[in-house]
Formats: structure tokens, C-alpha cells, sequence
């Protein structure tokens, strides 16, 4: 089922099924600002990764002395999802563990997804709970896809990625889905780096966060138009679009999880990036979109 938040800036649609956004639309503009799942493409809008992010070695880890086997991005994508807050500008969704997902991953829990507006800004935050009698180890991420260009006087080669605070940070190279870990390097984000299909050659480009707060814009010189992404306490964030198959959206992807190490040797206590509760605690984190639309000049 689909639900709406709005205010005065933005009107927002969001599925039960996943927690996933599917539209983001200006008021005054009437732009479209997110990618609208495409399935010959990538057919999803902002999908919710939980309780992995990105790809484990054959599909696969395991746990106590069991193998398991969950997809990429594991499975809150895929799950209906409860409804336990909505009013005007906010709603929240829930979602427990269950038949489906103890198979894949043996831990009960909660995990709230909440969208707040505030104006022109976005908030998806998320909220984990060990509802278990041993310890929950997960990953999470958020993965809005964005159109660009998002007019017919802009091309996808116009935009480019800002980021602050403006230091140089640590990138880490894939090999197929998993990270290379032993070539991870310094990488200059403190300079622009222009939005091209090419850029996406070699899949993702993730980089490690610092400081508990970090933006990632996406914006174009040939109009005001930019979207600013906001993080908080984030470890990594992901900047993706399809290739070769190309399309006009990209990806910016909080996270607060990764894939599997090259070197990983697939027991799930090991796993790099993963996060951990114990009985009865609570995670929050979360993310903020601001959508600024062009001034006609």
C-alpha cells in the first residue's frame, strides 16, 4: 500500500512493502526528483538495506556452526512492512522478524523506518532493536536513486558531486561486488568529481566518512538546481548509477555496513562494517535529502 507525507515544498509517496520511497515531487516545481524504478534499468526507487549492505561472498556466511544464504542487500527490501506512525509530514513503518527472514538470518528484531519533512529537507532515519537473547549483528544503508538530469535543458554530463567537509578521504575499490581491500587509497573529494556513465565503469565509488556530519551534493552550474545528501555518524556512503547499461539517475547511498572484504572468510562475527546490539538496545541513524529546484534565469 502506498501512503503520502507533504507540506509546503514536497510531496512524498511511500510503499508498506519495503518502506521505499517512490516518489519525491517539488510543490511549486511539480519536478520529479526521484528515479522512477525503471525495470529494464534498475527497478527499484530507494530501496532499505537491511540486515546487510552490498554483497557477501557467495551469497552466503555463516553463523554458529550454519550456513545461511541472503541476497544482496539483504531482505527488508523485499518485506511488507507495518504501518505504526503517520500524520502529515512524517510516517513511520515497521517490520519484525519472521518466518521468511529467520531462514535467512537468525535473529529476531525490529526495525523502524521513519520519513519526516521539514521543509524542503527529507529525513529517513532508521531504528534497530534486539529483540534477541544474543547479540544482533547488522549492517544498514539507505540507497535513493535521483534523477539527473531533471530537465530537458541539462544534460547528465552537466552535474557533478561536491562533498563537505572538503578533506581528502579513503576510497574503496570493488573487485567484482567485494571490496579490495588491499588497494583502498586516499582520494581527492575534496575537489569536484564530474558525473559521467564512465565513472561507474568499475561499479561503486565508496568512500570511508569521518566526523559526524558529511554532505554529498549533487549539482550542475547551468542551474541552481542541486540535491544535498546529509549523514549522520555514516562509516561510508556509496555514490552509484547502472553500467553499461546507463540510465538518467544516480545514487547516493548512506551506510552504515559494506560488503564483503575480499579477504573475508564469511563468519558473520568477523564481517567488516557490521554493527552490534546487545539484548534490548536500541541503534538510530539516519539520513537527510534537500531538494533546492532551479531558479528560471
Amino acid at each position: 500500500m502506498k501512503y503520502t507525507i507533504s507540506n509546503n515544498m514536497l510531496n512524498v509517496v511511500v510503499s508498506s512493502h519495503g518502506a521505499e520511497l517512490q516518489s519525491v515531487r517539488g510543490i511549486n516545481s511539480q519536478m520529479e526528483y526521484l528515479w522512477q524504478a525503471d525495470p529494464a534499468i534498475w527497478g527499484h526507487h530507494a530501496p532499505v538495506l537491511f540486515p546487510i549492505v552490498g554483497r557477501l561472498k557467495d551469497d552466503s556466511y555463516r553463523y554458529q556452526g550454519k550456513t545461511y544464504h541472503m541476497g544482496q542487500h539483504g531482505f527488508a527490501r523485499d518485506q511488507e512492512f507495518k504501518v505504526v506512525y503517520h500524520s502529515a509530514e512524517s510516517i513511520t513503518f515497521s517490520l519484525q522478524a519472521n518466518t521468511v527472514t529467520l531462514k535467512q538470518y537468525p535473529f529476531n528484531f525490529e526495525l523502524r523506518v521513519n520519513y519526516n519533512l521539514l521543509n524542503n529537507l527529507l529525513e529517513e532515519n532508521f531504528t534497530v532493536i534486539n529483540q534477541d537473547q544474543k547479540e544482533l549483528l547488522f549492517g544498514i544503508g539507505g540507497h535513493p536513486g535521483f534523477n539527473v538530469p531533471v530537465d530537458a535543458k541539462t544534460q547528465k554530463e552537466d552535474y557533478y558531486f561536491s562533498c563537505q567537509p572538503s578533506v581528502a578521504r579513503v576510497r574503496i575499490p570493488l573487485v567484482g561486488s567485494f571490496l579490495d581491500w588491499q588497494n583502498r587509497s586516499i582520494a581527492s573529494t575534496d575537489s569536484l568529481i564530474t558525473l559521467s556513465d564512465h565513472l561507474f565503469k568499475k561499479d561503486a565509488l565508496i568512500f570511508q566518512l569521518s566526523g559526524h556530519k558529511n554532505r554529498v551534493s549533487l549539482r550542475t552550474d547551468e542551474s541552481h538546481f542541486h540535491v544535498n545528501v546529509w549523514t549522520r555518524d555514516a562509516p561510508f556512503v556509496g555514490i552509484w548509477s547502472q553500467y553499461p547499461k546507463t540510465a538518467n539517475y544516480v545514487c547516493i547511498e548512506p551506510w552504515w555496513g559494506i560488503a564483503d572484504r575480499n579477504d573475508s572468510n564469511r563468519q558473520l562475527e568477523d564481517k567488516y562494517g557490521m554493527n552490534r546490539l546487545k539484548t534490548g538496545e536500541k541503534f538510530t541513524a539516519g539520513f537527510g535529502m534537500a531538494f533546492h529546484p532551479k531558479i528560471n534565469r
